[in-house]
This record gives C-alpha cells, structure tokens and sequence, in this order.
C-alpha cells in the first residue's frame, strides 16, 4: 500500500496537471468505487465543478473543488491516479475517468478494486471517509516527543504496531516503520511503554526526517510518472532494511533477519537493534 511519501509525490505530480481546470464530464465504469453518496449522486455533484486545489492527509488525497465540496480518495493497495490525453491507451482496471476542460482526463485504475472515493459537499460532516480519526501528521511542526510519549508511552504494544497507528500517527506503513526502527536503531518489538525520553526525542526527528528523505528520493517529473503508469517512481534502492531479509545489515554487515508482529512481517538488524 502507497504510504505518506508515495501519496505526497501522487499529489505533487497531479495537482499542477489538474488545478483551475473543470470538471466537465464523469464516467464510472465501477459504482462501488464511490462509497459516498451513490455514483450517479457523485457524477451529477461534481460535475461542471473546477478543482481548486489537492491536499494529502495521512494516505487520503482530497481534491478541493470551488463550490467547497471535496472529493476524498484513498488509492488501498493497487489504485493508481493518472493524468492522460482523452486518446490515451485506458488501463486495464480503470473505473473513473474524469474528463477536464483542457481535454485531459484524470482516470483512476485499480486493479484489487480496494480503493474508494467519496464526496463530502459543502457543509457536510464528513462520517463516511474516516479520515476524522486520523492522528498526527508527522510532518507538523507539533509532532514532538511529548506527543509521542503522552500517546503511546504506556502501551504494552510493539513500537513498530504503534508506529502504524493511523489514529497517532497518520501516513506510516509498514515499509516506513522498519526504516524508522532501523535508523533510531529501536528492535522492533520492543513495548513502547519500555521507551526512554531519549528514545521518544530521537523517534520524532527521525520520522519526519525519514519521511522526507524519501519524498525526495521519490520526486519524479510527469512526464515520467505517466510513461511508468505511476508505477515506477518508488524509492526500492533507498531502503536500507525494508524488503532485505538475509542481506547485510548496511552498517555492521549482520544478516537482517525478518519476524511477523502484529501480523505483518518486520525487517531489522539484530545486531544494530538489539
């Protein structure tokens, strides 16, 4: 699943492609894409509405539209975002398009069928995205130590599970978690109740610091974006541990050994985590 850095590049790659233009048409291919209001409701809301503006929250990507409505989409496992040409080859799997009044179409393809989209109109609380009970975005300039250590310093849970936390912490998967525990070098299944305050202070510059680092490892020209499918613009050589079980640990040359925690497998050294 794309985390906050891949979700922070769709946007930046999208949003210059698609603001100021007008929704002019929506076809829906798939109408259970649409989790809010129903797709035909959705086709006629935003319809003849222009994008102001795209915003990240966590893994959410919100599109502003003018009249303050928002369309709210989150991409789950294999959804992909595209800006192409109206004569463009359609993806296999792709379930909205949108066409723009520069003749473009913004398309979305999924090929799980996981992702959803929904629309909040102006005025509407929004109780159908979840993105209400999102915590913390690491990037903030209030994402502190105290923070950290007043929500999760009395959990039992493994600090890698408390990382993943959508409702602490928002954006972090479970790529991102063992590069983090790697980095500060934390075992990643240590309670987080047995941090220290030194330990809490080092996790919240290293999250953002991470974060970023990857954002920029990510940065990719649109033109390259849609020549790959959106597909292609992932920082894999970057990643010290994550997807590297039996390789040297990159600083003492341990093997890095994998276990499952909480259900999902976790990479680390053994010798630098200890």
């Amino acid at each position: 699943m794309p985390e906050l850095p891949e979700i922070e590049t769709i946007k930046s790659v999208i949003e210059p492609q698609v603001q100021g233009l007008t929704i002019e048409n929506v076809l829906i291919n798939r109408p259970e894409v649409i989790a809010h209001p129903t797709a035909d409701e959705f086709c006629k809301e935003v319809t003849g509405q222009a994008i102001s503006a795209m915003v990240r929250r966590g893994k959410f990507l919100i599109i502003n539209l003018n009249n303050q409505s928002k369309i709210i989409l989150h991409l789950r496992m294999t959804g992909c975002l595209l800006v192409t040409p109206s004569d463009y080859q359609m993806e296999k799997h792709t379930h909205i398009i949108m066409q723009l009044s520069n003749r473009m179409e913004l398309r979305f393809s999924d090929t799980r069928r996981f992702g959803r989209f929904w629309l909040i109109r102006a005025g509407e609380s929004d109780t159908y995205s979840g993105i209400e009970k999102l915590g913390k975005e690491p990037l903030a300039m209030d994402f502190t130590a105290e923070y950290l250590s007043a929500r999760l310093g009395k959990r039992k849970k493994a600090i890698k599970e408390c990382l993943m936390e959508q409702s602490v912490i928002t954006g972090i998967g479970n790529i991102y978690s063992d590069e983090i525990l790697f980095t500060a070098r934390i075992y990643p299944a240590r309670p987080a109740n047995c941090l220290t305050g030194a330990e809490w202070k080092c996790l919240a510059e290293i999250i953002p610091e991470r974060l970023l680092f990857f954002i920029q490892k990510n940065e990719i020209s649109s033109e390259e974006y849609l020549e790959t499918k959106g597909q292609d613009y992932r920082n894999t050589p970057f990643l010290q541990v994550y997807g590297h079980e039996g390789e040297p640990c990159p600083i003492c040359r341990t093997k890095l050994c994998c276990m499952v925690i909480g259900g999902r497998s976790s990479t680390f050294c053994p010798h630098c985590q200890s």
